[in-house]
């Protein structure tokens, strides 16, 4: 038996934790550089305020019903998601839990006897809250996907389910399948689905119902058969273990106002590459290629514009490293050719990939600097950034002022993370 433990408009809930006065009030989290609405609270969805919809746009309906707004604040949004993947690791053991994203998770039941699967549910929604102060739904049936349609069905109307939504009978799946559009099923995407509504199948029980055989040849092959076979109940979709060492590790942001100096655009690359590669040693690995790219905001595409709109390049390193002055200089000479003086550009980027462990890189009879002195050096940067926080320590190519920077002006204080910035309680 499967179960989907899902964080109720979580960026949302993170804040309540924080602000009990909030609770049973209407929230919303902005996106980067407070652009759209990317989380609401239902107090919030009850009144009228789009998901993903531009910020402006449902300005009135905030201001007009004092609906609380946040800017993304990731550093937090970080930290309670891991307090809750804990807890649940805690619960059904480590490796029994696959962390699908930043608030769901999927657990293996099959150490829960068959007569307590809703009594444990409950005790664990419970138990989760209390914890960590997060509030979740669950799901559990005999497949992921059944799971995450039990899942949908329980965060639909909590009151009633009180958050939890079992399907394991027929009859409760049948029920469930028959009310589950096409488009509402987990890796059916929008386009799929308007093809299966013009074949005539518009429900989940409609899918389930359809041959294996159609499965393969209009669907995609396997991945339609396995679909089919989840909706009917039988487990085609494995749990994946989590990964330990990434093979590609990319830092990316919007930029605060729009950038049209080199100089500034230096600054945000060294910064990323920076974040890149702390990231990269944190996992005891190397990266053999670095690519860099500057996105240019949409009025300055022109038919002259040499590269378009997709600007980016790569570079091969001569050997695997993780230190980060030896990302940069490579990273601030792709730029220097990328740039294109007279655009305006509102974000960058930097990916490193060809990542190989750190112990396996061969070493260089040539070389004159001692990697040994590198790596003690980036573990003693590493080390005060980690105890002092905000780059207390860093390289000057990455800039002081950094006017750049993504616009948060409405986030929260980061409560669990920061010593200064810790709860208040009188």
């Amino acid at each position: 038996m499967k179960a989907i433990v899902d964080c109720n408009s979580f960026y949302c809930s993170c804040e309540r934790v924080f602000r009990p006065d909030l609770l049973n009030k209407p929230v919303v989290v902005l996106s980067n550089n407070d652009g759209c609405i990317i989380s609401r609270s239902d107090e919030a969805k009850k009144l009228g305020v789009g998901m993903a919809g531009p910020y402006f746009l449902a300005k009135h309906i905030i201001d007009k019903n004092d609906v609380a707004v946040f800017s993304s604040n990731y550093h937090l949004y970080g930290d309670m998601s891991m307090r809750v993947m804990d807890t649940l690791r805690v619960l059904v053991g480590e490796e029994n839990v696959e962390v699908y994203s930043v608030d769901e998770a999927f657990l293996n039941l099959e150490k829960i006897p068959a007569d307590q699967y809703e009594k444990f549910a409950m005790e664990m929604r419970e138990t989760v809250e209390m914890w960590t102060g997060i509030s979740v739904s669950v799901g559990v049936a005999p497949t992921k996907t059944l799971a995450k349609i039990a899942n949908h069905i329980a965060k639909k109307d909590k009151a009633k389910t009180k958050c939890v939504t079992l399907l394991i009978t027929e009859e409760e799946q049948r029920k469930a399948l028959q009310l589950t559009r096409v488009n509402g099923i987990w890796g059916v995407g929008s386009a799929y689905a308007n093809k299966l509504i013009n074949c005539g199948i518009t429900s989940a029980w409609d899918l389930r119902n359809m041959p294996e055989e159609w499965a393969h040849t209009n669907m995609g092959g396997v991945v339609g058969v396995r679909l089919i076979k989840e909706l009917r109940g039988e487990p085609s979709i494995v749990m994946n273990k989590e990964l330990d060492t990434k093979k590609m590790i990319a830092t990316t942001r919007m930029f605060g106002k729009p950038v049209t100096e080199l100089h500034e655009l230096k600054e945000a690359i060294a910064t990323y590459t920076s974040r890149a590669a702390e990231k990269l040693r944190r996992q005891q690995c190397a990266a053999n290629t670095i690519s860099v790219f500057i996105v240019p905001k949409e009025e300055s595409y022109s038919s002259n514009f040499r590269h378009g709109p997709s600007v980016s390049s790569y570079a091969t390193l001569q050997s695997a490293t993780s230190f980060t002055h030896e990302l940069i200089k490579p990273a601030v000479e792709l730029l220097d050719d990328l740039f294109e003086k007279g655009r305006t550009y509102k974000k960058a980027g930097v990916m490193l990939s060809g990542i190989v462990p750190d112990e396996s890189i061969q070493g260089n009879l040539f070389a004159t600097e001692s990697k040994n002195t590198n790596r003690f050096l980036m573990s003693a940067v590493d080390n005060v950034n980690f105890a002092m926080r905000d780059d207390v320590v860093k390289f000057c190519t990455s800039g002081v002022n950094k006017d750049w920077k993504m616009r948060q002006e409405l986030r929260s204080e980061r409560h669990s993370t920061r010593w200064e910035e810790l709860k208040e309680v009188n």
